[in-house]
């Protein structure tokens, strides 16, 4: 963070001091909320969790060399003391932000967010110091965190902004006000909180409402090819900028391919030139995210060829979305267990049968959560999807949600060992490990709660191959 001493902190967050022998002495290290992150100067935030009170750490995080705590009571030890922990926390993010000067980027979407996202901050990290959302910590926490996490060197913000409801994304953009804001498209996920696309439109919208007007260098970077996400240019009064592959779209792709490897090159359009982009990335669908951090870049003054180049060697910076790892046998294992919704499950599964051909392919699924009254509409129609993109082996791990999988697989015209449901992931690992077969291709992909990922993890444990992390 910025240096700031602890007096002006309490004076921003409307805080009192208790214990503090000298309140010139300044925050110059991290604003962390996880005692296990304090370095010399850090300000450490007191939360009170289910499991965790912040507040029992204070005395370990001062020793550890923390200028003070932010709590909700006196701890004794030096601290700033609020009504209100997570308040005081984005005002002091919406403090620093204007007192930096740096071009704040804000997205959001309903896929895609965090892949966009990292690809984004490695464009513009070629242009200039560049601070973005680590992971996915995307909500009212970890987005002000992020922000703090900038210095003075900092020209631009990237930051991630998810949604559950009607007015988040209206409050993360109050606390860090975006110049451009991007929306990637409105899908599915979460629609059981929603309750409708429409819903999701609206919520999603809010981020180009907050942004400033055209004469004030508002940016809206909007999907094209999403009539939901293109609607959103009537809610705004900042400029407008399109992508997608639309041949209306201000940035756009051409001759879109995907190579055997499942990673796609296309023909990228932008109002100052094109240039041709390979990606390292695997699967089709990163061909909107790397559009839309195109333009986004583009407005912020890279050239085609410099965003081209980024692009070509830009990789996957967060665990478990397409990472993949080839084993010394010639399994490939894609660990795509992070999350799931019909539109990134639909994407992977399309990666996978462009990976796979010639080889066998396996499906390794469950649950997508938070669905509502489509969950099964929606697990049927991806067990179909398996089957019709050929598929070898579709194994639905977990309990109702995976039996309307493999339900989709035999009504489309699964048989035999096609398609299985098993009841957890030790069994899912336990098949797997039983019949693979060198040279087979292996996808595991389910919502976060699932745990997917130990499936994956088991299935390259102790084999010493190349980790190919793109």
């Amino acid at each position: 963070m910025i240096a700031l001493s602890l007096a002006e902190i309490a004076s921003v967050v409307g805080g009192q001091t208790h214990d503090i022998p000298d309140p010139s002495v300044q925050v110059t290290g991290r604003v962390v909320r996880d005692s296990r992150e304090v370095e010399p100067g850090s300000l450490f935030v007191a939360f009170v969790g289910e499991r965790v009170d912040g507040h029992d750490f204070a005395a370990s995080v001062v020793e550890a060399g923390a200028a003070a705590v932010l709590a909700s009571r006196p701890v004794g030890v030096p601290a700033i003391v609020v009504d209100d922990v997570q308040a005081a926390l984005g005002a002091l993010a919406r403090h620093v932000v204007e007192r930096l000067g740096a071009t704040l980027v804000a997205l959001t979407g309903s896929a895609g967010k965090t892949s966009t996202k990292d690809l984004i901050a490695q464009v513009l990290q070629r242009k200039a110091p560049t601070v973005f959302t680590p992971g996915s910590l995307n909500n009212e926490i970890g987005l002000p965190l992020t922000a703090l996490s900038a210095t003075e060197e900092t020209r631009f913000l990237v930051l991630e902004m998810g949604a559950r409801g009607i007015g988040h994304i209206r409050y993360l953009a109050d606390l860090t006000p975006p110049k451009v804001g991007l929306v990637l498209n409105v899908g599915t996920a979460h629609i059981g909180e929603f309750g409708g696309r429409e819903q999701i439109a609206r919520a999603k919208g809010e981020l180009v409402e907050s942004l400033p007007p055209a004469d004030a260098g508002g940016v809206a970077v909007l999907n094209a090819d999403d009539p939901l996400v293109r609607a959103m240019a009537s809610r705004t009064k900042a400029r407008v900028i399109l992508f997608g592959e639309s041949g209306e779209a201000d940035v756009r792709a051409e001759n879109v391919t995907l190579m055997e490897s499942g990673q796609p090159s296309f023909r990228l359009h932008t109002p100052s030139g094109c240039s041709d982009v390979t990606m390292r990335l695997y699967g089709e669908h990163h061909v909107s995210n790397a559009l839309a951090a195109a333009a986004v870049a583009h407005e912020l003054g890279m050239s085609a060829d410099e965003i081209a180049t980024a692009l070509s060697e830009a990789g996957s910076l967060s665990r478990w979305r397409m990472e993949v790892t080839e084993r010394p046998d010639g399994v490939t294992v894609v660990n795509d267990a992070y999350n799931a919704n019909p539109e990134s499950m639909r994407a992977a599964l399309r990666a996978l049968a462009a990976m796979g051909k010639g080889r066998r392919t396996w499906a390794v699924l469950g649950q997508m959560a938070e669905l509502g009254d489509e969950a099964l509409a929606e697990h049927d129609a991806v067990g179909r999807l398996a089957v019709r993109l050929n598929v070898g082996k579709l194994v639905a791990v977990g309990g109702r949600e995976a039996s309307w999988l493999q339900l989709g697989a035999y009504n489309e015209g699964s048989w035999g060992e096609e398609s299985v449901h098993v009841s957890d992931t030790q069994a899912a690992i336990d098949l797997l490990r039983s019949q693979l077969r060198p040279g087979d291709v292996v996808l595991v992909k389910a919502s976060r709660s699932v745990g997917l990922e130990r499936v994956a993890e088991a299935l390259v444990e102790g084999t010493e191959g190349e980790v190919a992390v793109r």
